[in-house]
C-alpha cells in the first residue's frame, strides 16, 4: 500500500505514552478478539462442501443477488479522500461493498466522519441488500498514517512503537482506534507484522526504508503486533495483519515494482511467527502480498498461490477469516496482468477481500467475476465461500442489517 508521510520524534512518543497509560487507567478493555469462522476454502474444480451458512449470515446471503455478492468482494479507494460523485455511482451499480481511503487526509476526525457517513449512506436494499460499509485506512502510524488533522494523533512510525512494553502499545492502540472509530472508520490495515533483518533494514523499500517494522526479530513484532491488534479491537476496529507471508526480505516495493522475488522465507520459515501469533490473537483480516516466494511457490505472485493461500494460510496456520490482496488496481507489481485475471485468480487461490485503489479497475474485475460466476457453477460456489466470510466478519463488526 501507498506510503504516507508524516514522522515524530521518541520524545513525542513517550510523552504520548505517559498520557495515555494516565487516562485509560480508568477505561474498560474488553478481552482479545475470537477469530471469524467462515467457510472452508475452495477451488474451481471442486466447490466447497461444507453447509450453507445460517443465521444472521445465512439470511442476508440467500437475500443477495449474484451481483451483491460479487460486489461484497470488493474493497474500492476513495480518491482524494472523498466520495466523488462518478465513485458513489460506480458503488450503486456495481454493488461494491467497501471502501478504503488511498492517499492522506488532513481533514480531522469530523471531515472523515462526513466522508464515512457518505459512504455509508450508499448501503440500501438495492444496492448492497442493506448490509453497510467496512471503510478503511492505513493507520499506522510514522511514514503511513492515512487519517490526519484535527482529533488524530500523530501516531509515532512502528520502529517507535516496538520499544514500548507492549501493554502500553495497547493503551495507545485503544485511543488511535477511538478516533478512527470517532470519524467512521471501522477497518484499520495494519498491523505490519512482517520481520526485518537489521542488516537490510534500510535496503528493504516496502518496510524496513519507512520504518514499518515493530523490531527485528519474529518475538519482538509478534508481541508488539497482537498488542496493536488487541488495542484496536479494544476500541471497536476490525485489524489487518499484513502482509503475509512477509515483506521483511524483499528489495523492491510491489506498488511501484514489478517482479519483486523472496529468495529466503520457506514455508517454516522462523519468521512467519509473528503471523502465526496474529492469528491466535484473533486478527478478522490477513494482508497477502504481491510478491513472489521462490522457496515456496516459484511460478505465483503469493496473491495467486494456493500453496500460500490455501496450504499455509488457511490449512496450516488455521486462518479462518478474510483474507484481503494488497492492492490489485493500481500496483506496478500486477500491471502487466489484465485486471478480471487478477480478481479471478486471486479469488481461485483462495482469497476474498479484492483490494483496487482505482475505480476503474474494480469495475473491470467485478464484470469479470460476475461474468464467470454466471457461467460456472464451481466458480459460484467460490463466490459464495469468500461473501460469507465477508459478511460474517461484518456481523460482527455490526454492519449487517440483522446485527443488532
Amino acid at each position: 500500500m501507498p506510503s504516507l508521510r508524516g514522522r515524530v520524534g521518541l520524545p513525542a512518543l513517550v510523552l504520548a505514552t505517559t498520557l495515555i497509560a494516565t487516562s485509560c487507567g480508568a477505561a474498560g478493555h474488553v478481552g482479545a478478539p475470537t477469530p471469524s469462522v467462515g467457510q472452508s476454502p475452495s477451488s474451481t474444480t471442486t466447490p466447497p462442501t461444507t453447509s450453507p451458512p445460517v443465521g444472521c449470515v445465512g439470511r442476508v446471503l440467500s437475500g443477495m443477488t449474484e451481483a451483491q455478492r460479487v460486489g461484497q468482494l470488493f474493497m474500492v479507494g476513495l480518491r482524494g479522500g472523498v466520495l466523488q460523485p462518478a465513485t458513489a455511482a460506480a458503488f450503486r451499480a456495481h454493488h461494491f461493498g467497501s471502501a478504503t481511503f488511498i492517499s492522506t487526509t488532513t481533514a480531522g476526525v469530523d471531515g472523515v466522519l462526513a466522508v464515512t457517513d457518505a459512504v455509508q449512506a450508499l448501503a440500501s436494499q438495492q444496492s448492497t441488500a442493506g448490509v453497510r460499509f467496512f471503510v478503511s485506512a492505513n493507520q499506522e502510524g510514522g511514514e503511513v498514517q492515512a487519517l490526519q488533522g484535527p482529533g488524530f494523533s500523530i501516531m509515532p512510525p512502528a520502529t517507535q512503537q516496538g520499544m514500548l512494553p507492549p501493554p502500553s502499545l495497547r493503551h495507545l492502540a485503544f485511543e488511535w482506534g477511538r478516533q478512527m472509530r470517532a470519524a467512521g472508520v471501522n477497518l484499520n490495515l495494519a498491523p505490519v507484522m512482517d520481520v526485518v533483518p537489521l542488516a537490510t533494514a534500510s535496503q528493504n523499500q516496502p518496510i524496513g526504508a519507512l520504518h514499518r517494522e515493530f523490531g527485528y526479530d519474529p518475538v519482538t513484532v509478534a508481541s508488539h503486533g497482537v498488542a496493536f491488534i488487541h488495542g484496536m479491537t479494544d476500541a471497536g476496529i476490525a485489524t489487518t495483519a499484513k502482509h503475509f507471508p512477509g515483506l521483511g526480505r524483499v528489495v523492491g516495493n510491489t506498488d511501484f515494482t514489478a517482479n519483486v522475488v523472496d529468495r529466503a522465507t520457506t514455508a517454516t520459515d522462523p519468521f512467519l511467527a509473528s503471523f502465526r501469533a496474529a492469528i491466535a490473537a484473533g486478527v478478522p483480516f490477513v494482508m497477502v502480498s504481491l510478491a513472489t516466494y521462490a522457496r515456496i511457490d516459484p511460478s505465483h505472485l503469493a496473491v495467486f498461490s494456493p500453496t500460500i493461500i490455501q496450504t499455509m494460510l488457511r490449512d496450516r496456520f488455521g486462518f479462518r477469516g478474510v483474507v484481503v490482496s494488497d492492492d490489485l488496481g493500481a500496483a506496478i507489481a500486477v500491471a502487466g496482468i489484465p485486471p478480471g485475471t487478477r480478481a479471478i485468480e486471486f479469488l481461485e487461490a483462495g482469497g476474498d477481500l479484492i483490494t483496487s485503489k482505482t475505480v476503474p479497475a474494480a469495475v473491470a474485475m467485478d464484470r469479470a467475476v460476475l461474468l464467470r460466476a454466471r457461467a460456472d457453477g464451481a466458480f459460484r460456489a467460490v463466490i459464495d465461500a469468500a461473501a460469507t466470510r465477508i459478511l460474517t466478519s461484518k456481523e460482527r463488526f455490526g454492519l449487517l442489517p440483522c446485527s443488532d
